[in-house]
């Protein structure tokens, strides 16, 4: 526009929605300040309601950085407490007027250096002295105190216990680690005293290695690779494993970095089936059936979880009741992050704090702020605003529809392409929006869940819909996307590289009971409270999308519903029996259920595979997981023997122990740091940075993991009350499988009697069928409960 034509007209800031004007009490909360442009001047206009808003918003941000300064503090100090310094203090105080010298004669020189200032009576040089021995005595005990507490969470001894008896010294053991981990921890209390992950010996590691790889190669393979790991462990491994050590030494954990990095984060292929993973609601029951009220709760819910973690309320999680705490540090970036493309890597964004969410609905995205008058907004204040974006009438813009398309398909093109368009203007800004956000949310315009006179079809189409739905209607970059279904169902698609499956489960079982038991909904399905019409609408993100970038976004979608469609998922609830009648046999729930996959493998195809069986290494600072091979020599033994009909119960029930015995010792082993894969994988990477190869590793590297197996843990099994509310049980999660032709198992134990599995494969795969294995799996899971004698009946009346 010419300055001429500018100079003559009246231009005023207006603010639209929808291609609607905003109502001018809107407006007037919307901008501190509303100006107009006249040939005579300017004239400022100030709104007093926004000058609040914004004062209010000052405050809420001061009240948090002092939060974060005060855990910090208590933190930092811990096991001790701030207030325990001036006990200390107080203490050497009273000595020092007692005439006793605590210090043996400390004090005396701090006296003197004291005396040098030349500006302290003998009385104020006495009590600085006594303060700044008090103080350094302080930190000593605190330092003191956390080194013994790191060394006494070294041993594991107590794992390797048989079940259900404890030795007079771990009972001792158990008593010194409570005496220093002092009281009310928080969150992150526990991480400075928690050991480091150890560097097993190399032979150890290459003896295990060829242990269990043994029942799965014929003797010629077995002998070449027993030859190659020999000559690895004596030769190149000793090399390779001095760095190892040296970086064990110098970084806080020698596996994390490296297997966020080069296992997630230079990732090449699709975020979508191939690394995310999903969570589902509860699996009977639907709370309210509108779909604003479910979505309100819901994210309320989910903001309270990141308010007590931003104040580092949620209670660490400790084993052994209550004693042995587990790293905390996959929780700091639950919230605010995004995963953000490369061409060679992508990278981890993560903010301190952020103040709204982004909503898709109907290929468009809004944004929401959680905050009005300086407070969190209540339930039925969200509901208010996913209701004013269901109720939208307007159509998505040239190319928004299918935008996040571009998450799901390969990371190259999504990383130039968010280069070339989205570096500036308003696609920088709304692109801005979606990543800094708290969380994403997507409001599905289908209906999933359990539909008992379905159930097979119903769970298969509502676990395929978490984990990749329409394909471009989820962010898999952020990480965790909410989903609320059109029928007041929910779930979760979480991003892999920030953190385990574990963390984003105990967000979510809060959600859940949160939800139901502690929010509630009103009689007419809505959440509880009233609206308020004065907060403003949701804004609608803007975008100008070139054709050249919705033909990058047309390729993305079809890679990613070539992918989608290729998935084969069963979900189902087995109903038989559960944990409790699993234990009435004196056996681990878990090794009862890897075994009764072996046996379900092996009837399904014929033949072994190499198992993977996710555990964790929490027990160490910042330690995430570590490969259970669950395919062993005994479980073989085992398998062949129940499928053999010349072998009698006897002989089968013999077999079921020992292997699962030795499920759990090799459980054991991984969670304390005497794993195989993550040492090898560590190792290799070493090599790669020397430009050294080694046939051993790469092969070891090379193999597949056909059967891809994951327990999805319980942890706050006190928020459901299932003798009481025996319909609240939990669905769990699942992800997709992770070789071409192979099956990836997750499954979950609810309560005593009902264990939820979730099964893929691919259908491009001639070898494998989900439905297949699931039925090869019941049956499995009979047959083994049969051995111990426990009939339909039986298992009727434990129920």
């Amino acid at each position: 526009m010419p300055a001429r034509s500018f100079r003559r007209r009246k231009e005023r800031l207006t603010f639209r929605r929808s291609g609607r004007s905003l109502k001018m009490a809107e407006a007037h909360q919307a901008v501190a300040f509303q100006f107009t442009v006249t040939p005579d001047g300017i004239d400022l206009r100030l709104s007093h309601e926004a000058l609040k808003q914004i004062y209010l918003s000052g405050l809420h941000s001061w009240k948090k950085k002092f939060i974060r300064f005060k855990n910090g503090v208590i933190t930092g100090v811990y096991p001790a407490s701030p207030s325990s310094w001036l006990i200390v203090v107080v203490g050497v105080m009273s000595t020092m007027y007692a005439k006793i010298d605590p210090s043996l004669g400390i004090i005396a020189k701090i006296n003197r250096t004291l005396d040098t200032t030349g500006y302290m009576s003998s009385q104020t040089k006495n009590i600085v002295s006594g303060v700044l021995f008090g103080t350094g005595l302080w930190v000593a005990l605190i330092i003191t105190m956390r080194y013994s507490l790191k060394v006494l969470l070294s041993y594991h001894g107590w794992m390797f216990a048989e079940h259900g008896k404890m030795s007079r010294a771990t009972r001792i053991w158990m008593c010194m680690v409570k005496i220093f981990s002092g009281r009310k921890p928080m969150l992150y209390s526990f991480q400075t005293s928690l050991p480091r992950l150890p560097v097993p010996a190399v032979k150890d590691t290459v003896n295990r290695y060829l242990e269990s790889v043994r029942p799965l190669m014929k003797d010629e393979d077995f002998k070449r690779m027993t030859a190659l790991a020999q000559d690895f462990a004596v030769n190149l491994g000793p090399r390779l494993q001095w760095y190892l050590k040296l970086k064990s030494w110098w970084a806080t954990n020698y596996v994390s970095d490296w297997w966020e990095e080069y296992v997630y984060l230079r990732g090449r292929g699709p975020l979508m089936v191939n690394s995310n993973y999903y969570a589902m609601d509860l699996l009977y029951v639907i709370p309210t059936h509108l779909q604003a009220a479910r979505a309100g709760n819901g994210i309320h819910a989910i903001l309270l979880y990141r308010h007590k973690l931003d104040r580092e309320e949620i209670k660490p999680i400790l084993l052994l009741g209550s004693t042995v705490p587990l790293c905390s540090a996959q929780w700091e970036r639950m919230f605010n992050t995004c995963r953000i493309p490369g061409e060679e890597t992508d990278t981890i964004q993560h903010l301190r704090d952020s103040k709204h969410i982004v909503v898709f609905h109907k290929g468009r995205y809004f944004k929401v702020w959680l905050y009005h008058d300086g407070r969190l907004l209540k339930p039925r204040e969200i509901e208010q605003q996913i209701q004013r974006i269901l109720d939208d009438p307007s159509e998505p813009q040239a190319g928004e529809a299918k935008l996040a398309a571009l998450t799901a398909g390969e990371r190259v093109p999504w990383a130039k392409c968010r280069q070339a368009y989205f570096g500036r203007g308003k696609n920088k800004q709304s692109l801005d929006a979606v990543e800094k956000a708290a969380f994403f949310v997507t409001l599905d315009e289908t209906e999933q869940g359990y539909r008992e006179e379905d159930p097979d079809a119903s769970m298969d189409s509502y676990a395929k819909s978490l984990l990749h739905g329409r394909c471009s209607d989820r962010w898999f970059d952020k990480s965790f996307t909410f989903i609320v279904f059109k029928n007041g169902k929910m779930g979760m698609n979480a991003e892999h590289s920030w953190a385990d499956a574990p963390v984003v489960g105990h967000l979510w079982e809060y959600v859940m009971s949160t939800d139901c038991f502690q929010l509630g909904y009103a009689e007419d399905g809505h959440c509880k409270g009233d609206t308020n019409p004065n907060i403003p609408y949701p804004t609608r993100l803007q975008w100008d999308i070139p054709e050249e970038c919705q033909d990058v976004i047309e390729t993305s979608l079809n890679t990613a519903n070539i992918l989608a469609s290729d998935v084969d998922f069963h979900s189902f609830p087995f109903h038989a029996f559960g944990k409790g009648l699993i234990k009435k046999c004196r056996t681990s729930p878990d090794a009862f259920v890897q075994l009764a996959l072996q046996l379900a493998h092996y009837k399904d195809m014929g033949k072994f595979c190499l198992t993977y069986e996710a555990s964790m290494t929490r027990l160490f600072r910042e330690g995430r997981t570590e490969t259970v091979r669950s395919c062993s020599s005994e479980s073989c033994n085992f398998v062949l023997a129940m499928v053999d009909p010349t072998q009698t119960v006897k002989q089968k029930l013999r077999l079921f122990k020992i292997a699962s015995e030795k499920h759990q010792h090799l459980y054991r082993l991984a969670m304390t740091g005497s794993g195989i894969d993550r040492h090898l994988f560590c190792l290799y990477v070493v090599s790669k940075y020397l430009a050294v190869d080694s046939p051993f590793l790469k092969e070891v590297l090379s193999e597949p993991w056909r059967l891809s197996t994951s327990q999805t843990p319980q942890q706050q099994v006190e928020l459901f009350d299932l003798e009481r509310n025996p319909e609240y049980v939990s669905s769990g999660g699942g992800f997709g499988p992770v070789a071409d032709d192979g099956y990836g198992v997750s499954y979950i134990l609810v309560g005593e009697n009902l264990i939820n599995f979730h099964i893929s494969s691919k259908f491009s795969s001639p070898e494998t069928d989900s439905h297949r294995f699931g039925k090869h799996l019941k049956q499995a899971m009979n047959d083994i409960m049969a051995l111990f004698g426990f009939s339909s009946n039986s298992r009727k009346e434990f129920h």
